[in-house]
């Protein structure tokens, strides 16, 4: 990817492609879009000339082109061989009045989105700002790909918040601190509990993971501690467990809030002292391993319970990393999506090569109650299903959410809370800096993020 493109989805001077042969409309187009740096085309020969010339990654381009001013014909070569030129390229269609079913074939063809004429510029710039966006997304993805580089392996992530947190892992796994990864179901502990493993001095060895949750109470401590021949009816042999299994390496105890309170005495034992015995055995056996544990539980409220031991909790939460959950990942949930996309579609060998806008829009509105792994099934379930070249807001199982494309307010307060949140991650919570990154006055940080009910925490 070359310098020219970067600057149009970075900080730079963004181009924009304009292709439309009437005189009065360009120069509408090219008065309204100051703020980019407009190149205009009246044909098709001129158009592929400025894509190759000027890169840009977002074209306006009307169907109607000469010589088929009355057909579209001439506009779908355009379309056609400008995607054949460079596939990233964001195309938006410009059709006549009530002309759906070539706006659809325009979709169908790669074209990123359509817009019906007479031209409303207030809708078109939304779709102009979301193509540019959305460009921004594809590019740094693409660039982690080519270069084999995210934030931390496995994890795909643009957002700041998450960038930060990736840095702080970086941190922490060099040292045999404790860590204790707090998030939602789905949210990806294990992915983060994995990759402080892989930069930690224990990454040769095995990472050995234990789902507290998933095992019956009788039988947690012959999982995490082994046991002796003849320790109980049908202990025929002896029997390594978990924390013997992974000496040398790392022990995940995921869903560590629902360990019952014998087996969390055990643990505790082991964690001060770095020895274990098995069920059934008067051993000690000392074992060397980095643990790092996840819940999705609030384990301070369960202390106060009396369900979870303060003792245990302090030892366990020498580090404490807090993963968000997806909502909160302004550019993310896209991002994440179309790394998916991908993935699946060359596991299941389908030719999906985007979601269409709807689509989009609908993963972004989205809430996400299940997080990353409720995304996961559905975009792998849609991979399965869809039928075409491109992923439908029903392939998703997700509603339509025209208010996010047309509504002026949602828009405009959705962004100012996403700078808002993204500003206090830069700024560290410092709302001074906060401010400054922002370009309001303090008083005027405070008002908004009291409006939207946000927190420095």
């Amino acid at each position: 990817m070359n310098d020219k493109f970067l600057d149009q989805v970075g900080d730079e001077k963004k181009t924009l492609l304009i292709v439309e042969d009437d005189v009065g409309l360009q120069s509408q187009l090219r008065w309204h879009y100051e703020e980019y740096n407009v190149v205009v085309a009246s044909n098709r020969a001129d158009a592929l000339a400025a894509l190759r010339r000027e890169q840009p990654a977002v074209v306006l381009q009307d169907l109607g082109l000469p010589p088929d001013e009355e057909g579209v014909e001439e506009g779908f070569a355009t379309l056609e061989e400008s995607l054949a030129i460079d596939p990233s390229v964001k195309v938006v269609v410009v059709t006549g009045h009530a002309d759906y079913d070539n706006a659809l074939r325009a979709v169908s063809m790669g074209a990123y989105d359509f817009y019906q004429k007479p031209v409303n510029t207030q809708v078109l710039d939304l779709i102009v700002q979301r193509a540019f966006q959305m460009a921004r997304l594809e590019h740094e993805l693409r660039k982690q790909q080519e270069e084999g580089k995210s934030p931390l392996e496995g994890i795909v992530a643009n957002n700041p918040m998450m960038v930060k947190l990736c840095r702080s892992i970086e941190k922490i796994a060099p040292t045999n601190v404790t860590t204790l990864l707090l998030g939602e179901s789905g949210t990806g502990k294990e992915v983060f509990a994995r990759a402080i493993h892989n930069l930690s001095e224990y990454k040769d060895n095995l990472f050995v993971a234990i789902n507290c949750a998933a095992v019956p109470e009788t039988l947690i401590e012959s999982e995490l501690f082994g046991y002796e021949k003849g320790a109980f009816t049908g202990a025929n042999k002896q029997t390594l467990g978990k924390i013997e299994t992974a000496e040398g390496g790392t022990l995940f105890l995921d869903e560590i809030g629902d360990m019952p309170l014998p087996a969390q005495s055990k643990l505790l034992r082991f964690l001060q002292e770095r020895v274990i015995e098995r069920v059934g055995g008067r051993k000690e056996i000392p074992v060397d391993v980095r643990v790092v544990c996840a819940t999705n539980k609030d384990l301070q409220a369960m202390v106060k319970d009396n369900t979870f031991r303060e003792d245990l909790f302090y030892r366990i939460s020498e580090i404490i990393v807090d993963i968000p959950p997806l909502r909160e990942r302004q550019g993310d949930k896209i991002l994440l999506a179309r790394f998916m996309l991908e993935k699946f579609s060359q596991e299941h060998n389908k030719k999906i090569t985007d979601f269409t806008p709807a689509a989009a829009t609908a993963i972004e509105s989205y809430d996400w109650p299940g997080n990353i792994r409720e995304l996961e099934n559905k975009i792998k379930r849609a991979v399965i299903m869809a039928e075409g070249k491109k992923i439908d807001a029903l392939d998703l199982g997700l509603a339509e959410d025209d208010e996010l494309s047309i509504n002026l307010r949602t828009v405009r307060q959705n962004a100012e809370k996403g700078a808002i949140k993204t500003a206090l991650a830069i700024a560290d919570g410092n709302m001074s800096a906060c401010a400054k990154l922002l370009g309001v006055t303090r008083p005027t940080l405070y008002d908004l993020m009291n409006k939207y009910d946000l927190s420095n925490d």
